[in-house]
């Protein structure tokens, strides 16, 4: 071999360290800046895909993706009883209603004692919920997760989608959103 005797077999003792330091890089920078993983709806100004979904509680009326045309700007949330951040957002959807907006809800996955139980607990902001206890309605919406909730305009259209649950400093924003739609 042409050149120093031994100088091969000293870089690679020194291999293994770079690539350990290398992977611990990568690491490093996937934890600081981790990747977002909310899948937004890709019916954002698209009419709500059809659905007709019983009602939650004989009391809660059914809701139809038929019920959105014609109307006001509504919200749309999709939430679960079992859901902690869903009773985390219970306050916001109540001050939301008590500032005019229209909320229909669909519960997903839910049993009728746990959802009483639930609206018992953490208020009532809804003027209909609907059962999507397959959950089919949710994915047809491009839901991801609970809670979510959508601004939905008089002509049936999916005008914005809130990702997670609504916290205080979001009011102003979907209000903002709501009025946008009109």
């Amino acid at each position: 071999m042409n050149g120093e005797p031994g100088k091969a077999p000293r870089l690679a003792i020194w291999l293994p360290l770079a690539l350990f330091v290398a992977f611990v890089a990568l690491v490093a920078v996937g934890l600081l800046r981790p990747a977002d993983r909310n899948v937004a709806s890709t019916l954002i100004d698209k009419p709500l895909p059809q659905f007709v979904l019983p009602p939650s509680l004989p009391q809660s009326g059914g809701i139809r993706s038929a019920d959105f045309v014609g109307q006001k700007p509504r919200l749309l949330n999709i939430f679960a009883s079992w859901c902690l951040p869903c009773q985390a957002e219970a306050p916001q959807l109540a001050q939301l209603k008590a500032a005019g907006v229209e909320i229909d809800g669909i519960s997903v996955r839910d049993r009728p004692e746990t959802l009483r139980a639930f609206l018992a607990q953490n208020g009532n902001p809804y003027t209909h919920i609907g059962a999507d206890d397959s959950g089919q309605v949710q994915l047809s919406l491009g839901s991801s997760g609970v809670p979510e909730t959508y601004v939905i305009d008089g002509r049936g259209r999916i005008r914005y989608q809130h990702i997670g649950e609504i916290r205080v400093e979001h009011i102003p924003m979907l209000l903002e959103k709501l009025k946008a739609a009109q």
